[in-house]
This record gives C-alpha cells, sequence and structure tokens, in this order.
C-alpha cells in the first residue's frame, strides 16, 4: 500500500497531468493528516564481515554507506526525528546464538545532532552475522509511540544469517500490529536471493526496494525516503476495484488504496453533475523487482463503453512510483434537474516479472478522486479526450491539406516543363 501523499510523489503526477494537458487532482477530502507528531526514521545499517567487499565505485561497500550517512545526516529536515540502529557491527565471533543478537541502537530516534551522529557513524567498522530480523524487531521499538509517520530504511548487502527467523515474516508481523510503519529496502550489489528477502520485506509493508550499485545512488535514494518521511501522513481508504464498469464501487471524493494484478485492469465508478469537473490521479508502485519498460494508463469511460478522456505514464525502472492523472468536466445542463453522470473510470497497468518473482499480492494502487465546480466555459468540456486540442488538431488537419495541393500542383508543373523541354 502506498502510505503516504508525498511532496515527490504530487510533483510526478503533476508532471503527467501537464503532459496530458490536465491538472493534479486537489487534496481529497477522505485521506486527512493522521496528527501533528513529528515524523521519524531509523535507519538501518548492516555492519556484518561482508561490508568490507571493495566493488562500489573502487571502494568497500561500508565506505560507501558512510559517505552516503553523512551526506544524509546534512540534508535530514529539522522537523524529523532521526536514529541509527546497526546489525553485526560488534561480535566477531562464530557463534550463531550470540551473533544473531547482534544489533544495538547507534544513535537514538531523537532530535537530530549532526555533529554527534557523523561521530557515531565514523566509529563503525565491518564486523560480524547479518541478523536482519533481529533488526527490524528492535528497529520497529525504537520507532513506538506517536501517530507522526514512521519509516525504518534498511541498507545490507546480504541475506539474513539467523533463520529461522524469517526478515520477512517479521515484516509481517510489525504490519500486522497497524501502527502505520514502512519499511524501505535497499540491497548493496545484490544477487538473487537476497533482492528475492529484500523485496519481500519491503512488499510486506507497503515500502519499496532498490538496488544499490554506486554511492551517489545511495545517497539519493536515502535521501529521497527521509524527506518523504516528514510528509503529511494520510490514511488511504481501503476500497476494491471490479474486472468490468458494471461491478464497480462508486467512489465519493477521497484517497483510495487497492491492489492491481500484473497486467490486470480495475474498475470505479465516480458521479459527475452537470457543471461539475471530475478530477482524478492514479499512482501504482513498483514494490518488487520488475521488468523495465512498463506504463500505467487511467480512463474515463461511459457506462457504454465510450472513452471520454486518458491519462497515461510510462517508465523505465529508474522509480518506484508511475502516476498519470485526468480532468473530466460536464457541461452545465438547461435541464433544472439533470441527473449525474456515471462516469467509469479504469485503471491498466503493463508491469512485469522475471521468473521467480512473486506476482501476488498484485501491485499497491493509490487512487485520488475529487469533482469540483466545472469551468465556467462549456468550451473547456472534454471531446473525446481532446478538449480545446481540437483546434489545433483541425488547423494541422488543415494546413496538412494545403501542404498536400501546393506540392502536387508544383510537381504537376515541374513535370510538364521537363516534357516540354
Amino acid at each position: 500500500m502506498i502510505t503516504r501523499t508525498r511532496l515527490a510523489a504530487g510533483a510526478c503526477a503533476l508532471l503527467a497531468a501537464l503532459t496530458a494537458g490536465i491538472a493534479f487532482p486537489a487534496p481529497a477530502a477522505a485521506g486527512e493528516p493522521t496528527g501533528e507528531d513529528a515524523p521519524k526514521v531509523n535507519l538501518v545499517l548492516d555492519v556484518s564481515g561482508s561490508m568490507r567487499t571493495r566493488d562500489i565505485d573502487g571502494g568497500t561497500r561500508m565506505a560507501a554507506a558512510k559517505q552516503a550517512f553523512n551526506e544524509v545526516l546534512d540534508a535530514t529536515p529539522e522537523e524529523v526525528r532521526l536514529g541509527i540502529r546497526t546489525l553485526g557491527a560488534d561480535y566477531p565471533g562464530d557463534d550463531r546464538k550470540t551473533g544473531c543478537k547482534d544489533t544495538a541502537q547507534l544513535y537514538p530516534v531523537g532530535p537530530l545532532d549532526r555533529t554527534e551522529a557523523k561521530t557515531a557513524v565514523a566509529t563503525l567498522a565491518p564486523t560480524g552475522w547479518t541478523p536482519i530480523g533481529p533488526a527490524l524487531l528492535q528497529a520497529a521499538d525504537d520507532l513506538d509511540g506517536g501517530d507522526g509517520s514512521k519509516r525504518i530504511v534498511l541498507i545490507s548487502d546480504g541475506e539474513d544469517t539467523c533463520a529461522p527467523l524469517d526478515p520477512c515474516e517479521v515484516a509481517r508481523e510489525i504490519a500486522a500490529k497497524g501502527i502505520g510503519l514502512t519499511i524501505d529496502t535497499l540491497g548493496l550489489v545484490p544477487n538473487a536471493k537476497m533482492r528475492q528477502q529484500l523485496s519481500c520485506i519491503a512488499e510486506a509493508t507497503g515500502g519499496t526496494y532498490t538496488s544499490i550499485e554506486h554511492t551517489d545512488e545511495l545517497t539519493d535514494k536515502v535521501n529521497q525516503l527521509v524527506d518523504r518521511a516528514a510528509d503529511p501522513v494520510v490514511t488511504p481508504v481501503a476500497t476494491e476495484g471490479a474486472d468490468s464498469c458494471a461491478k464497480a464501487p462508486t467512489l465519493k471524493p477521497g484517497l483510495y488504496t487497492d491492489r492491481e494484478e500484473f497486467g490486470r485492469q480495475r474498475w470505479y465508478r465516480v458521479d459527475v453533475e452537470p457543471g461539475q469537473e471530475l478530477r482524478a490521479s492514479v499512482s501504482v508502485g513498483a514494490d518488487r523487482a520488475v521488468d523495465p519498460s512498463y506504463g500505467v494508463l487511467l480512463r474515463a469511460v461511459t457506462v457504454h463503453g465510450r472513452e471520454i478522456v486518458r491519462g497515461e505514464a510510462a517508465g523505465n525502472g529508474r522509480t518506484d512510483v508511475l502516476s498519470t492523472g485526468l480532468r473530466y468536466p460536464k457541461a452545465q445542463s438547461d435541464e433544472e434537474d439533470a441527473p449525474a453522470e456515471t462516469v467509469c473510470l479504469q485503471v491498466t497497468n503493463s508491469f512485469s516479472v522475471a521468473a521467480g518473482v512473486k506476482t501476488t499480492p498484485g501491485l499497491p494502487v493509490e487512487l485520488t478522486v475529487d469533482v469540483v465546480d466545472g469551468p465556467s466555459d462549456a468550451g473547456d468540456v472534454a471531446s473525446f479526450g481532446l478538449g480545446r486540442g481540437w483546434w489545433l488538431l483541425g488547423a494541422l488537419i488543415l494546413t496538412g491539406f494545403l501542404a498536400g495541393l501546393l506540392w502536387g500542383w508544383l510537381s504537376r508543373w515541374r513535370f510538364a516543363v521537363w516534357r516540354a523541354n
């Protein structure tokens, strides 16, 4: 589930909307901010022995993590309460029982003293085991209390070494508590098994997984996640779209969340009164490893199947959320008691995954629906998705027709001159 109305995601949806000649929806009535407590972020860093490996920009994985942490600490917003927890940082021995308890809070979650936090990070040296499961349990306890957003950012270069405590099951257990905690995972130079485990952890809590192979990628991603935590927390309303418009639920203005299977579609219905404008946007999250080149389509369709307007966006694997939006202004009616029009919203995706990647549950979908007073100018009403674009289309057709006539006449004249000579 995508559980944040983020400035970054909003900007992405706005860009997609403007590209289609539309505007991004105004804030929805449903999904109000929950509380005013400061947002909390716990950075969980793997400091196991494998972090000595030198394969990130010519340096060790540990050096890349330290550099990224220093830059992140400098850029952390003042309102964020940030902490740092380690795993595998203290016990260098071979006893599994002891090694699987090796997790500690390096810097407590609270107001950030950048100098103190950087000093703590500088002391780290790759040491022991990889107890991801125990570290996640402790990290969740570190964030206990308050109504603000809570986020764990796990950075690891290997899978958990403390089975049978499965980190994926731990993440599901944390999600089941209903405390609104999101776990994002970053894999340093990942292999297939690690990617699968970290993807599963993120998927369980509605977080994201990202593969990291360069220091600047690590810095940018952690900064993005910390900034995201500072945005207002909202509670989307869970809904379940149908496989056809006739069976679709009718939505009021608000923020909704759903799941959509790969390559499938979901339908929803919205009632629009004459003189009102429907504004809708959709964001689909890639919460596991997906193939590059994918797209999202949002269509407004009449109950009889005629397309009114559409919004679409394409991606190439560089982002973990793909967004698009649309607008449909319904013209005023001369009838005083004219009925509302039922508009069907269709959400379709073209994501795909490699063999071995789980396809269930479906991808997280966040749908924003708003109905506002429509434009005063009836000419703004969309026609087959073009709106005022019909004027431009007509001008282009006329220009092409005249250019064709002129070119044909010139060609005939040149041919006649050639024959005469």
